[in-house]
């Protein structure tokens, strides 16, 4: 198990986070649209290369990259395997390994997350194609009525099964319960249930014989619902995020990389900038951004090679300052 603590710890290694490259075909597509590019099988590679060929960014403020079975198993324009980029930066490849949140059954307003079946099987090949990690992401959604008890028992012990199968299989699993931000929930409403649900998982994932020294956590912050008409302050989100996982959060869990769940780049960066500055933390507090990693690169490639430069200069530039946010030395001036 060793092994898999050492990937553990160095995916969460200070002053580095992960990329979540991870978009479904239909996420991709989406992103895509926004930019008026076509989502075929080059343009995805082109644009997820251009991000992981950015020398800086990977060497110094990435620790890892979450990435879809396509771009898993594609290859750069002269022929090496993306993993093998992300791996000579320094980087680690992850793998996505879930197929989807899906209604729950008799309860269409929750989800249950699909995947276990073959996932043993899938895990070899993605630990052969060079995979040294996953993530398996439950949804659960806060209305009037829900989250019930059956969608986090159910959802918690279906991560608590991949996490297993992961470590069995010589993967260090991210374990991802977001909590949505969707709703006009309370940050007090959030609190209680992201401390509930990652008081489900936790004990599932001891029932299942998970070692916690060989995960990585990957939750919400405890934030408010984006249909509330007053937000909380950034130093308010840090203060409850941090309450709610000294509540729960085990201290052999090496690391916490945030998902930024719907935040704005800013925002997300400096959330987890307050959450560093408190500081004398068990664990180290990092990120695990998708959009807030990429809005802004995405924006400035528009699918054009003569823009790649300053896409990556874009992106060189996020990742610094999440990085300093890990830190807890970001300050709103270094974004000018």
């Amino acid at each position: 198990m060793s092994n898999l603590e050492d990937i553990a710890k160095q995916m969460v290694a200070p002053g580095k986070g992960i990329l979540a490259a991870d978009e479904s075909s239909g996420t991709i597509k989406k992103r895509f649209d926004s930019i008026s590019v076509e989502s075929t099988e080059e343009n995805r590679r082109n644009y997820r290369e251009m991000l992981f060929q950015s020398k800086n960014a990977m060497e110094n403020y990435i620790s890892g990259v979450i990435l879809f079975d396509e771009t898993l198993r594609q290859e750069s324009k002269n022929g090496q395997p993306l993993a093998e980029v992300i791996a000579n930066s320094g980087s680690l490849p992850g793998i996505k390994v879930d197929t989807g949140a899906k209604d729950l059954a008799f309860n269409s307003n929750e989800k249950i997350t699909e995947g276990l079946d073959g996932l043993r099987e899938r895990l070899i090949e993605y630990f052969n194609l060079g995979a040294k990690f996953a993530k398996w992401r439950a949804v659960i959604t806060i209305e009037d009525s829900i989250p019930s008890d059956l969608c986090i028992n159910a959802n918690a012990h279906a991560l608590a099964r991949y996490a297993a199968l992961c470590q069995e299989n010589g993967i260090v699993p991210i374990v991802e319960p977001e909590v949505l931000m969707d709703g006009e929930h309370t940050i007090e409403r959030c609190y209680e249930v992201t401390k509930k649900t990652l008081d489900v998982v936790f004990n599932e994932l001891i029932a299942h014989g998970v070692n916690l020294k060989g995960i990585c956590l990957k939750p919400n912050m405890i934030i408010d619902g984006t249909l509330t008409s007053e937000k909380s302050s950034s130093k308010t989100i840090a203060e409850k995020t941090i309450s709610c996982f000294k509540e729960v959060v085990p201290e052999d869990v090496p690391g916490i990389v945030f998902l930024s769940g719907g935040q704005t780049e800013i925002e997300a960066t400096e959330n987890l900038d307050q959450m560093n500055k408190i500081g004398n933390l068990p664990w180290n507090l990092s990120f695990s951004y998708g959009r807030a990693l990429q809005a802004s690169a995405l924006q400035a490639w528009s699918g054009k090679v003569e823009n790649e430069e300053i896409a990556s200069a874009t992106f060189d530039h996020r990742a610094k300052m999440n990085s300093l946010a890990t830190l807890g030395k970001w300050e709103s001036e270094l974004e000018k």
